[in-house]
Parts: C-alpha cells; sequence; structure tokens
C-alpha cells in the first residue's frame, strides 16, 4: 500500500506540460497551436508575427492563416515561455 501513496502524488504534481506546434497549411500558410496551458486565459504570441490568443477552457488554442514558422507563445503571467516546434506531414 505504502508504495501506491507514495505514486499518487508524484502523479498529481505533474500537470500537462504547455507545448505548442507549427505548420503549414494546404493554402500555403501557418497554423500555430498549443496545449496544456492554464485555461481561460490569454497568451501572447511572438515571431513572424505576433499577437495574443485566448486559451479554451481545455488549455489549447488554435492560430491560422499566418505567415513564417517561427513562433514563441507566453503566458500572461510570464511564467511560461515555449518555443513552437515544427511539425511536418
Amino acid at each position: 500500500m505504502a508504495p501506491a501513496l507514495a505514486a499518487a502524488p508524484a502523479a498529481l504534481a505533474a500537470p500537462a506540460a504547455a507545448k505548442c506546434n507549427v505548420e503549414v497549411d494546404s493554402a500555403g500558410k501557418y497554423h500555430v497551436w498549443g496545449e496544456g496551458f492554464p485555461a481561460g486565459t490569454t497568451v501572447t504570441y511572438s515571431g513572424s508575427s505576433s499577437g495574443s490568443v485566448p486559451v479554451n477552457k481545455s488549455g489549447r488554442f488554435d492560430l491560422g492563416g499566418l505567415s513564417g514558422a517561427k513562433y514563441v507563445v507566453k503566458t500572461a503571467d510570464g511564467k511560461t515561455t515555449v518555443t513552437c516546434a515544427s511539425v511536418h506531414h
């Protein structure tokens, strides 16, 4: 029983890590999306273009129609900064 008790707090203390991806869509524009961000907040993105986008209740955001493939996403509190990874299909 002790190993199960020791494992449970560790699982609860490890929230999903925020991550961000960027890919080229069928129209040749860039599509950026992320997950694992604080729900109901806003993140800012910067790189080839910049702005802010709301995070939904599932901790996800989605942006399309961008130009350029390099983006960094930052939470409003500045505690989390994520460089978006390129995804190729």
